[in-house]
């Protein structure tokens, strides 16, 4: 056996040991139906009923468990914000949210995270009373976390709009990690080009600096900005967050931790985009063959060699950077971080949420 036929088998128990503990967690925290719904060779479709019982006593749980049925009528009273337009133009390449999504997921999700800042504001409240003097602006932080092609970027866009049009708190800015990425020369120097995207080819100080002055309350805060279509940050331009009601962190790895403080330990609300690895798999291999006719041909474009390249070529080289990069970042690093979210959005084949899994304590 050579040195690559090693570490490759290295990787493959790697895999099956964290799988495994995964599984394992699963099985603890959650309901017994839920298990056999959601993680069952990580294969799993959702499918539709009410909240499941509980294998053991509920009040042991640190979740609840609802279908898509039980979790719209949690929207109450909330009227429809969107227009069909509006959501046409949120949606990412692939996905085929609606009107109804909207509906029955986001907006009862946009409800809740309404009651959260609104309960976060009373805390502080409660706090400068106990001072005696009034606290400053503390921006409610969300993370919204999840693998590649999954549809987190679009659950941040939605719940950026949608949050932005409660009366309460209509500055909802919206930061992703990819600005936290080093820059390619640098990735370049450290040998690790190949492993974008892993925690490690992330400036993790500078993001973590940059969510601590927004929580302080500072007045202006900087954050880089990233480019598709270079694969690079773009030099010398960021964007500005300056004291909002809410900002929303997405990206891979926002809930990590680590031996000291981390980014996700200021969070005061996580949301986790879920699905089967298989669809998550399908879906990537789609986005990447549309984007030939897209993002891969505009000007400068650092993927514009996939451009012109057929289906079947394509999709294997879509299959193989899945396979060797992108399966082994979400099971290594991102999918163990999903017991941290405050809540769980579990999608089905379709691309649509099937079910939601929330915290409750």
């Amino acid at each position: 056996m050579d040195v690559s036929e090693r570490n490759a088998s290295k990787r493959l128990l790697r895999y099956i040991c964290i799988l495994t503990i995964c599984l394992t967690i699963d099985r603890f925290l959650y309901p017994a139906p839920l298990y056999g719904v959601f993680r069952t060779n990580f294969s799993s479709r959702a499918t539709e009923g009410t909240i499941e019982p509980m294998a053991r006593d509920k009040d042991l749980s640190p979740y609840l468990d609802f279908d898509r049925e039980t979790w719209r009528h949690l929207r109450m009273s909330m009227p429809q914000v969107l227009t069909e337009q509006e959501v046409v133009e949120l949606r990412g390449i692939g996905e085929n949210i609606d009107l109804d999504e909207v509906a029955e997921v986001y907006l009862p999700l946009s409800r809740l995270i309404h009651l959260q800042v609104h309960a976060r504001q009373e805390l502080t409240q409660a706090t400068e009373t106990f001072l005696g003097e009034k606290a400053p602006h503390i921006p409610f932080v969300i993370g919204v976390a999840g693998s590649v092609a999954v549809g987190k970027s679009t659950t941040a866009r939605l719940l950026q709009v949608l949050l932005q049009r409660w009366e309460e708190h209509p500055r909802v800015d919206l930061v992703t990690t990819d600005g936290f990425l080093y820059p390619t020369e640098i990735l370049k120097k450290r040998g690790i080009l190949d492993r974008k995207g892993f925690p490690e080819s992330y400036d993790q100080r500078t993001l973590l600096r940059f969510v601590t002055d927004v929580k302080a309350g500072k007045a202006h805060v900087k954050a880089p900005v990233y480019s598709h279509t270079l694969y690079d940050r773009v030099e010398n331009e960021c964007v500005t967050v300056s004291r909002p009601d809410i900002l929303i962190v997405e990206g891979l790895n926002v809930l990590q931790t680590g031996p000291t403080l981390s980014v996700s330990d200021l969070f005061d609300f996580s949301v986790y985009v879920d699905a089967a690895l298989e669809d998550i798999e399908r879906w990537y291999i789609d986005r990447f063959l549309k984007l030939r006719q897209l993002a891969f041909r505009a000007p400068n474009a650092h993927f514009s060699h996939y451009a012109d390249m057929g289906d079947r070529a394509a999709t294997d080289e879509a299959r193989r950077i899945w396979q060797t990069i992108n399966l082994p970042n979400l099971v290594e690093h991102i999918l163990p971080t999903r017991v941290r979210a405050s809540l769980v959005l579990r999608k089905g084949a379709d691309h649509k949420v099937a079910r939601v899994r929330m915290r409750k304590i």
